[in-house]
């Protein structure tokens, strides 16, 4: 296969069996597609500005030989492309365990105590690194969103995400892991060492974490947003 074409196959990879999945009886996700489609253009717009920025600054870029060489502004089109695909997938998973799993796993109390900690460390994390353009941001943004969830909205349906998440880590590891050099010569997106704080799991930046549970909690907030206000009073 022409590795040009690697990016493009990592996010067909990750759609098709989701949207092939959607379509069965026990699942009909496809029925959920006008509240979801809103709920990831949004964030897509949001995460693609802060790419472009970032990847203009130079704090990560892209392997022009794993690229078709089609970009929207600096961004590889691979690159947008994952913003849509990758949402998608993961929005599915947090919706078919939804179905499967009817009782709350994570109790409010367990809840709100595992958003303190999180939220606690990350802002710790954060501070101490505000010299890192990506852990910074990353962590910022991420704390941002849980801490609305907690005191703000107190939404009853984060425990399910954290539970979901725990799950979508799975192929969010394979993924990230391909796109960061696992069983590549040379990784599709580099990542500047002097703007995260170097710990790798396997070869992901530890930020990649965070920044992907953003990307996910701001679409799940959106798709569960939008499935709300439709609902008859």
């Amino acid at each position: 296969m022409n590795k040009h074409y690697t990016y493009l196959l990592v996010n067909s990879l990750s759609l098709a069996f989701p949207v092939f999945f959607s379509f069965l009886p026990q699942n009909q996700f496809y029925k959920k597609w006008k509240y979801l489609w809103p709920a990831i253009v949004l964030p897509a717009a949001f995460f693609i500005a802060w790419d472009v920025y970032f990847t203009g600054m130079g704090v990560w870029g892209f392997n022009p030989d794993y690229v078709l060489g089609v970009f929207f502004i600096n961004l590889p089109i691979e690159e947008t492309l994952f913003f849509v695909c990758i949402p998608y997938a993961c929005a599915f998973t947090y919706h078919s365990i939804n179905i499967l799993s009817k009782r709350e796993r994570l109790s409010p109390r367990a809840t709100n105590r595992l958003t303190d900690i999180l939220c606690g460390g990350l802002l710790i994390t954060a501070f101490i690194n505000l010299d890192k353009w990506y852990t910074a941001s990353a962590f910022l943004v991420c704390a941002a969103l849980l801490l609305l969830h907690r005191w703000v909205w107190k939404t009853y349906y984060l425990g399910r995400f954290y539970f979901a998440f725990a799950f979508i880590l799975i192929p969010f590891f394979i993924v990230n892991g391909v796109l960061t050099g696992t069983g590549l010569e040379q990784p599709v997106v580099w990542y500047n060492e002097q703007e995260f704080m170097g710990f790798r799991m396997g070869t992901i930046p530890f930020e990649d974490t965070f920044y992907g549970m953003a990307l996910l909690l701001m679409n799940v907030t959106l798709y569960e947003y939008f499935q709300r206000k439709q609902q008859p009073v």
